[in-house]
């Protein structure tokens, strides 16, 4: 992919992110192919143009789509495929795969989670299940909303991969009037801080039902921008402090060396904390408005990917050994019943 040569996009999910990954490359023009799980859905949108269920707004161009039933059809035809599920179901979607499927394959992630029980990236998985190499990998990420893309409000998207010209020629076919892009190689960093994020999320959210004011809520997002920094320190991540630049500006540009703390850590931070679009902030907004986990979870519409995140870093953490009781406080509230009243008492006492 040396050559900015169009690759046919299959994209593998049909909730909102898929949707507005899907607007993003038609609007370009470029044809995509398309599966989800639900046959009903894809046939209404095969037939009216629009997917019933998440983003409705959205008008497509037919003659840009080929619908699939078939996942394991479409993965053969492809050459990039876009992973857009819920990673709780990634295991399961993948399951039927061998070794030989993915061969000549790019895989471009957009979720933000981690493989729940197995607590692993995406890319991890893929290694271990599959053989597939990691400088065949690339992840797609924030600071975005898909409801914003839908109503092309300008928003970023990041994407990161070992082959940062690789990644560079993906984002190119993602940039429109209403999406800029931004490059970088820090795949692991990237993908922690997109797991991490929506746990801080869940937690802003548990903070507003409760009533807390905007200002507990700056103090504890910066808390957690800063306990989210020295976790992807331990874990190795890189360009994890807002300000610090390799090089100068550049004489030309004026531009100075990218700092991805600045976007797609911190920015993502910001956003699924405080926007009413995020669906992990309004699980925590249920959840500290009295809701149990239980019911929240069942009146959500979508996945709020830090339910599962929350035990999956937990249990990460055991081996990393990073500070970060906030995330903690968070995983207890969610998984061991802890009172989140009672949770927050102790969040208060170790923000600084």
């Amino acid at each position: 992919m040396a050559e900015k040569k169009q690759p046919l996009f299959g994209i593998a999910g049909g909730g909102s992110w898929a949707t507005a990954l899907a607007k993003i490359l038609t609007d370009n023009r470029h044809s995509i192919l398309w599966w989800m799980r639900n046959e009903e859905q894809l046939n209404y949108i095969r037939q009216r143009g629009h997917n019933p269920r998440y983003l409705s707004s959205i008008r497509f161009d037919l003659s840009h789509l080929r619908l699939y039933t078939n996942l394991s059809q479409m993965v053969k035809d492809c050459d990039v495929l876009v992973v857009a599920i819920p990673s709780a179901f990634v295991a399961d979607t993948l399951q039927p795969f061998s070794k030989e499927d993915w061969q000549n394959k790019k895989i471009l992630s957009a979720i933000k989670g981690l493989i729940p029980k197995q607590n692993l990236l995406l890319n991890e998985f893929l290694t271990e299940k599959f053989g597939i190499e990691l400088k065949n990998y690339f992840a797609v990420l924030g600071p975005c909303h898909s409801e914003e893309i839908a109503a092309e409000k300008l928003s970023y998207l990041t994407f990161s991969g070992l082959d940062a010209g690789t990644a560079s020629t993906l984002a190119s076919f993602f940039e429109t009037h209403y999406v800029n892009t931004i490059v970088n190689d820090d795949i692991y960093g990237v993908q922690y801080a997109a797991v991490l994020k929506n746990i801080y999320a869940v937690c802003a959210g548990i903070a507003h039902g409760m009533e807390y004011g905007d200002n507990f809520l700056s103090v504890l997002i910066a808390n957690a921008a800063d306990e989210m920094a020295g976790f992807l320190k331990k874990a190795g991540a890189r360009h994890i402090m807002v300000g610090e630049h390799e090089s100068e500006d550049d004489p030309i540009t004026h531009r100075k060396s990218p700092n991805y703390a600045a976007s797609v850590y911190l920015g993502d931070l910001l956003v699924t904390c405080y926007s009413p679009h995020s669906r992990n902030r309004c699980l925590g907004n249920m959840i500290g408005k009295g809701y149990s986990v239980t019911s929240a979870l069942m009146e959500m519409k979508m996945v709020a990917e830090g339910y599962h995140a929350s035990r999956c870093i937990y249990e990460i953490n055991n081996n990393i050994k990073a500070a970060i009781p906030i995330a903690e406080t968070v995983y207890q509230i969610l998984w061991e019943n802890l009172n989140p009243r009672e949770g927050f008492k102790l969040i208060e006492k170790v923000l600084v």
